[in-house]
């Protein structure tokens, strides 16, 4: 009897317990209506109690098993299990939503940081950073032959890396460097300004270089098709350039102006490595110039000495007449007189005559002479206020030293020295013939030296140094013929 009861009882505590158990149940699942799900996703659940819903509660896990407190009780299991696959079905479509949208959002992340990360336009530029030079080899390792050298602030352009090293071409070299001797892409663009030198080459037949940026303001010149000339600065419409060295602190060397954006065409130009054999052959010819020098030195010294000897017999052939020519008239003084007379302008006009020789030693001068000698030193760096042939000179430096080898003294700047000679015709121009250019003002401040073939050598800039250039290449001012 007691066993019975206890039956009971238990199945009634049971019942009161699913009730009470559904209530809470119908609670819970009410909580849910606003909880946000994966990606931001809303989980609207609603008022409905759902398998998904109950199989949060462990007691109430208990009881969709069939047991409480030991017993088994009737559920619909077919109905849970329909709405459990139901809501897992469901759970299951939201979450590969939620993927596939944070797989897009993903790539688009990757897209736009692809957009926005910068690229170098000096991504394939190297630029040397090496003390003084570095060396290209032929393998990329420091056992491997030198093909050249790459000085520093030169350029090269990367064709590969491999590994530590990269193999570049730079001018008429190609090999390996190691990386850590060049500056590259964002790195070389910091040294552009220091290294590089902006160029602007004139792209129509003529064109007006102007004192200020308007067609309206006045020529200082024309230079020609093809010609390249530094940029000083850039701007929207108009280049600032500048011609055989001009500078805005030195208006009495070369010209600056502005010439139209339109046409010319601009770079920027770099130093690049000298291989082994140029080098070789850069000494050789840097030699062959010194050599030149020291023998037409050497020559004009023989001449000079040749010419005081012959000065020397010659006012010692006058003397002896001299002495013969008053000893035989000795009783007849006026005659004397006039014989010593004529015997001291003679002496005046030779002395007048070797001092004007020295300055000009016959069989050497001729305007070929100085024309070829002139063009041993092509190659030769430009240095303003420079007198060297070999070491460096400025144009009238250049001129002055060519013309000092042949026996010629001329003034020091290009303005004096067109005021020496004999003024030529374009049109008639000769080898060894002075050409000059001015500003606008009439200011000469450049000299070159014609060579023939509508061709002049002048000591341009610095960055082009003792060069060949036609005679047009800016307007000439005036020519002046030294040698006759």
């Amino acid at each position: 009897m007691k066993k019975a009861v206890w039956r009971r009882t238990s199945i009634c505590l049971a019942a009161t317990f699913v009730l009470c158990t559904s209530s809470i149940l119908d609670s819970k699942a009410i909580s849910f209506t606003s909880e946000t799900g994966v990606a931001g996703i809303e989980l609207s659940l609603g008022d409905n109690t759902s398998a998904y819903n109950v199989v949060r509660d462990s007691d109430v896990v208990n009881i969709l098993s069939g047991k409480v407190l030991g017993e088994e009780v009737t559920t619909d299991n077919n109905i849970v299990s329909e709405d459990t696959k139901a809501d897992s079905t469901d759970e299951a479509k939201s979450d590969d939503a939620a993927k596939e949208d944070t797989k897009e959002e993903t790539k688009e992340d990757a897209k736009e940081e692809e957009k926005e990360e910068p690229v170098s336009e000096y991504a394939n530029v190297g630029i040397s950073i090496a003390p003084t030079y570095v060396n290209v080899r032929k393998e990329a390792n420091t056992d491997s032959e030198i093909l050249g050298k790459l000085y520093k602030g030169c350029a090269a352009t990367i064709l590969e890396t491999k590994g530590e090293w990269v193999k570049i071409k730079s001018g008429n070299v190609k090999g390996y460097i190691n990386a850590e001797y060049l500056a590259i892409g964002f790195d070389a663009e910091e040294l552009v300004e220091k290294y590089g030198t902006k160029i602007a080459t004139v792209n129509t037949t003529t064109l007006k270089v102007r004192e200020k940026k308007s067609t309206d303001s006045r020529v200082l010149t024309m230079i020609p098709i093809d010609e390249s000339y530094v940029v000083l600065k850039e701007y929207d419409e108009w280049v600032k350039v500048s011609i055989d060295g001009g500078s805005d602190e030195d208006e009495d060397n070369g010209v600056v102006g502005y010439v139209s954006k339109e046409f010319v065409n601009i770079t920027v130009e770099f130093e690049t490595a000298i291989s082994v054999e140029e080098e070789e052959a850069k000494k050789k010819q840097e030699e062959e110039a010194r050599q030149a020098e020291l023998e037409q030195e050497a020559k004009l010294k023989k001449e000079q000495e040749e010419q005081k000897r012959q000065q020397q017999q010659n006012s010692s052939s006058n003397n002896s007449k001299s002495s013969n020519n008053s000893n035989s008239s000795s009783n007849n003084s006026s005659k004397s007189n006039s014989n010593n007379s004529s015997s001291n302008n003679s002496s005046n006009s030779n002395s007048s005559n070797s001092s004007s020789n020295a300055e000009a030693p016959k069989g050497s001068a001729t305007g070929s002479n100085i024309a070829a000698y002139a063009q041993k030193f092509v190659g030769n760096r430009y240095v303003y206020g420079g007198t060297s042939l070999t070491n460096g000179a400025d144009c009238s430096g250049f001129v002055m030293s060519v013309y000092k080898s042949f026996g010629y003294s001329l003034p020091r700047t290009s303005s004096s020295q067109a005021t020496v000679g004999t003024k030529v015709d374009m049109g008639s121009l000769q080898p060894g013939d002075l050409v000059f250019y001015a500003g606008s003002s009439g200011h000469v401040n450049h000299v070159a030296i014609y060579i023939g073939g509508g061709k002049v050598v002048h000591a341009s800039n610095p960055r082009s140094g003792i060069k060949i250039s036609s005679v047009n290449y800016r307007t000439p001012y005036t020519a002046r013929r030294i040698v006759r």
